[in-house]
């Protein structure tokens, strides 16, 4: 499989990278806005698959263009694709601006649309199946007040998912999503700690009082994603599988 991950030099993306070389992939492109981490994480994963990597600002019409057409060049094709780059930028019905909305949604939605668009239509063109997956988030049904914008743009992507994989059924082209929910990762760690001044035991006191004892984990989201990609899951597509300590519709 030639494997495409975004957000790929931390976090979720790094570790559905990392997962999926462990369970046999061999070409690989990563892609963040982070240079620095992104060139650490692709060295460290050379030791074991063929990696590329591109850097690219997501809020960049020509970055998912730029994405797929090096990943084509380097490895000839498209199998998969891991849209986990995203912003989760706080903005309510209060204080959200017109800037913000852009933004938000050129990162999460728009680009999620054109990579998909791209990697949909090099499997079309080869007459090949293959397999999506998009880190959607539990904001999608509805969200918190404070991130309007960020649930608009992640249900936005849920819907998507459910287009595309109707749209190509028919063409062996899987499409699932993953609603994640509260799970600790690098970003969160700092968007926490520092942004919200929460302090470094954050995660400890938060997850205290969830069913868990604890946040979720990114190895438990690339665990599911990473079985989403596998053939093993077919025809599995479509689905919007919800990953959180609740299960919506229950009572509280």
């Amino acid at each position: 499989m030639v494997l495409v991950v975004t957000g790929a030099a931390n976090g979720i993306g790094r570790s559905i990278a990392e997962l999926a070389i462990a369970r046999g992939v061999r070409e690989i492109c990563l892609s963040d806005v982070d240079a620095d981490s992104l060139s650490e994480t692709a060295e460290r994963l050379r030791r074991d698959a063929n990696v590329e990597t591109v850097v690219a600002d997501l809020k960049e019409p020509v970055a998912s263009a730029k994405i797929a057409d090096r990943t084509i060049a380097r490895f000839g094709r498209i199998d998969g694709l891991v849209n986990a780059a995203g912003v989760t930028t706080r903005a309510s019905f209060i204080d959200g601006t017109a800037g913000v909305w852009d933004d938000v949604f050129a990162i999460n939605a728009r680009s999620t649309f054109l990579l998909m668009q791209r990697a949909i239509m090099n499997m079309l063109e080869r007459k090949a199946t293959g397999a999506i997956v998009n880190i959607q988030s539990m904001n999608a049904h509805c969200g918190h007040p404070d991130l309007a914008i960020y649930a608009a743009s992640k249900g936005a992507i849920q819907t998507l998912t459910k287009n595309a994989a109707n749209a190509h059924l028919g063409d062996g082209i899987r499409v699932n999503g993953i609603n994640l929910g509260w799970t600790l990762t690098d970003a969160e760690h700092r968007l926490q700690s520092e942004v919200l001044k929460q302090g470094d035991d954050w995660a400890e006191r938060a997850g205290a009082s969830l069913p868990l004892g604890r946040l979720l984990s990114s190895t438990e989201a690339s665990r599911l994603a990473v079985q989403l990609l596998d053939p093993i899951s077919a025809p599995l597509t479509g689905a919007c599988i919800d990953m959180e300590q609740w299960i919506a519709g229950a009572p509280p």
